[in-house]
């Protein structure tokens, strides 16, 4: 049969996007998780006082990790973004101990030199091995981006005496939406993150912050998980700063917001 030259060409088209869709839902978690692979140094090279602690998760994956100590009797557990591992989250460690907090920096698996691959549910798994690792110690949960959203559904199964989200989405649909207007993302993902869902249910002191020219997780989401806390919420907007800028690792803001909500922990218990 012999087809019309308009029509045949919109069957090669079709075909071709189908192909396209059908890759990406195959191969969408190496869009989403970019980890760092490589082999951390030894954390006391890189964070005076660190030390290598091994955290074990309930699917048996050993997962290396850094724990500094600190005179504050409030500790900081760190879950990172979706790319690199704890080395590059290293300067908001320093930064931390310095005022005396103590911090736990986690990778998930698949992520500086972890065994694994990361998933939603495998994460999830990594930050409860990491909640145990710290036992019955007040603990504000600080997590970056998709480390917020972790850590939010962390919350929700245990709970923490604060958490600190550092430019969060609304959800990972809403985040892969403002990258990828092109794509029917959220009839396609499979990791949903629903952070403002979660943080609805969160009594906890919550501490948003983000930077204005964030071109990843636009502005105006972080703003929706802070409205849809149900605990105390502070904000705190970075004018100007975009999605990795060195402002939210070591900036007097970002370390000053952990730091006083650290403070108001201690003095509450």
């Amino acid at each position: 049969m012999n087809l019309p030259g308009a029509l045949r060409a919109a069957l090669v088209v079709l075909v071709v996007a189908v192909l396209l869709l059908g890759l990406l839902w195959v191969f969408q978690r190496r869009l989403i998780y970019l980890p760092d692979p490589a082999p951390v140094p030894p954390a006391g090279q890189v964070v005076p006082g660190a030390r290598e602690v091994t955290l074990t998760t309930a699917d048996g994956l050993r997962l290396g990790a850094w724990h500094v100590p600190g005179d504050h009797p409030v500790t900081v557990l760190v879950a990172g973004g979706n790319a690199g591992n704890r080395l590059h989250r290293a300067p908001l460690a320093r930064a931390l101990a310095a005022r005396g907090l103590p911090v736990l920096l986690v990778d998930y698996r698949g992520y500086g030199g972890n065994p694994g691959s990361p998933t939603e549910e495998g994460l999830r798994l990594d930050v409860l091995a990491a909640r145990d690792f710290l036992g019955e110690v007040p603990v504000i949960y600080f997590g970056e981006s998709l480390g917020a959203a972790v850590l939010a559904g962390l919350a929700a199964e245990r709970p923490a005496d604060g958490l600190v989200l550092r430019s969060p989405f609304t959800d990972l649909a809403a985040a892969g939406q403002a990258n990828y207007p092109f794509l029917p993302v959220r009839a396609m993902l499979r990791d949903r993150f629903p952070v403002a869902e979660r943080v609805a249910a969160i009594r906890a002191p919550i501490v948003v912050v983000y930077g204005t020219a964030d071109t990843i997780v636009p502005a105006g989401q972080s703003r929706a998980v802070a409205a849809a806390a149900a605990g105390p919420v502070t904000v705190v907007e970075i004018a100007g700063a975009g999605h990795n800028d060195p402002v939210f690792l070591s900036g007097p803001r970002m370390v000053g917001a952990v730091t006083d909500l650290a403070d108001r922990i201690r003095d509450t218990r």
